[in-house]
């Protein structure tokens, strides 16, 4: 005791005679300390053997929340090598166990309902953005009948209607567009293709009404309303931030252009021959007997676009860049057309797309090695024992699936970091060398209350997500962006400014990765344009 005071007095002295902010200061460095120092004691003496092993980190709540960030893919592939398929990391306070691989899919994204949810993951980020009572602001049983409302969209019939229009609106987009006028220029590619994405899916699936009242301006609303899947929202949702402040003003003005058209087609009586998707909304009905609300159709109908919009938009980014850095698969998609199509390349169809396997490849292609979701949670709701470990997932975790991770696994596909549309022919030496085909898939159906949809989730190619939650878009997605691709093969040779074969690196600012911008690249208008 004697030793303590004499070390204590002198020290409690010292600190007296400091200003108050120092000693604030002062103060605060301990406890820091303290806290990091109890943190590192705890990851290495108190590891708990039941749980997956803990990504070390240095501070307890911030964990590894920007190593995260930074890179995901990266980190994924980092830690699986230290830890296995299976490890917990710190986001934002918040134990995150990953498991990667095609098991940890199957595990994570075939969860039982009673056992994960993803309602209570993402309402705070999909709320603001798609608006109250649809999605995720709405128990499971309701979304699942809502993803039935809008499968009318989604036949083999609706897709023959959508590539003409699709197609119209590119060459639209291209003939009135300033940076598209000449023989030849550099373009930032990104901001053009999320508008031709939100032109064609507007148009498209919510008819010609809808489409009469976007243009930029509004197309640049969709982008605002993006922002809001921004990560720092899982916490700060509700905080005036430039970017929120952004969202809340696209989504009312947004909701608003959708319910004046639908009061004055109330007003109007309906129109008994619309076939478009508000249509059909508005004469649609719970299995309660509920009509579907004004609102809610609304929002169903920002959500609608938005679920595509983000995924769409990133990958048509990502293939115009791939095609800037390999010219030569660019002139192989056009003499394809050429081929298969004829010299005078008639008027796309449904029908011609099939007939374009590499136009279809690149779309593979690309979502395979830049899937435009890297993480999918889910809230743990019982606790669930990994199968063939003794790990036992408790509630207090957060399940990440990664299966972006499995695409780029060389176990599946050689030379995985190789942008390769080749690949997905069967005699290529970079062929996946375990791939499910669609006979296999079709063994493998269950209805969640919004039709049959694959129930597998074992495949390492899952750029769509698996289970009751997998995009009902996939099939749309892919015409949209056959349809799209072939159009501007149609129209312009790419290269890279540099005229390197040099891609840009990704932007994992938002949830969903996109190009770094500006991305921008040489184009040439073709002579037969």
């Amino acid at each position: 005791m004697g030793v303590l005071q004499d070390v204590a007095g002198p020290l409690s002295q010292q600190f007296s005679q400091l200003g108050l902010g120092a000693q604030i200061g002062a103060v605060v460095a301990t406890v820091l300390f303290l806290s990091v120092f109890v943190n590192v004691l705890q990851q290495a003496l108190f590891r708990n053997p039941n749980e997956p092993p803990v990504v070390f980190h240095w501070f307890p709540l911030i964990g590894s929340t920007v190593t995260y960030g930074m890179d995901p893919p990266k980190f994924f592939e980092g830690n699986r090598k230290k830890y296995g398929d299976v490890f917990t990391f710190i986001l934002l306070g918040k134990k995150t166990t990953v498991y990667v691989g095609t098991q940890g899919n199957d595990f994570i994204l075939n969860g039982k309902i009673k056992d994960v949810n993803a309602e209570e993951i993402y309402t705070v980020l999909t709320t603001p953005v798609f608006g109250k009572d649809v999605v995720y602001d709405c128990p499971n049983a309701k979304l699942m009948e809502q993803k039935k409302f809008m499968k009318i969209a989604l036949t083999s019939e609706a897709f023959r209607s959508y590539v003409p229009i699709i197609s119209d609106e590119v060459t639209n987009y291209i003939k009135r567009t300033p940076d598209f006028k000449g023989q030849s220029g550099i373009v930032n590619i990104c901001p053009k293709m999320a508008q031709i994405t939100i032109f064609t899916a507007s148009h498209a699936l919510q008819g010609k009404e809808v489409r009469d009242k976007f243009d930029e301006k509004l197309a640049d609303l969709y982008h605002d309303l993006d922002m809001g899947f921004s990560p720092i929202n899982f916490m700060l949702h509700w905080a005036p931030l430039p970017w929120n402040n952004r969202r809340d003003h696209a989504q009312r003005t947004v909701a608003s252009i959708y319910m004046d058209i639908i009061k004055s087609r109330r007003a109007k009586g309906g129109d008994s021959n619309a076939q478009d998707m508000m249509a059909h909304l508005m004469n649609s009905t719970y299995k309660n007997g509920v009509r579907v609300p004004d609102h809610e159709i609304a929002h169903m109908m920002i959500a609608l676009l938005m679920a595509g919009q983000h995924s769409s938009s990133s990958t048509s980014s990502w293939i115009m860049l791939r095609l800037a850095s390999r010219p030569d698969i660019m002139e192989e998609l056009y003499q394809e057309q050429i081929e298969n199509l004829g010299a005078n390349l008639p008027p796309l169809t449904y029908e011609n797309l099939q007939k374009l396997p590499l136009n279809q490849a690149i779309i593979k292609e690309t979502l395979r090695l830049h899937a435009p979701i890297h993480s999918i949670m889910r809230a743990v709701k019982s606790p669930m024992p990994v199968p063939g470990t003794k790990y036992v997932i408790p509630t207090s975790h957060v399940l990440l699936a990664a299966p972006g991770v499995s695409g780029s696994d060389p176990q599946y596909f050689p030379n995985p970091s190789l942008w390769d549309p080749h690949r997905w022919e069967a005699d290529s030496p970079n062929a996946p060398s375990i791939m499910r085909n669609e006979e296999e898939e079709d063994d493998e159906k269950i209805d969640y209350g919004y039709g049959l949809v694959s129930k597998g989730a074992g495949s390492p190619y899952l750029p769509f997500g698996a289970g009751r939650h997998r995009c009902i878009g996939e099939q749309f997605a892919n015409v949209q962006l056959q349809t799209i691709v072939a159009m501007i093969v149609r129209n312009f040779k790419f290269r890279n400014v540099d005229g390197s074969n040099n891609v840009i690196g990704t932007d994992y600012q938002s949830l969903f990765s996109r190009p770094l911008e500006p991305a921008n690249i040489y184009w040439e208008r073709r002579e037969t344009a």
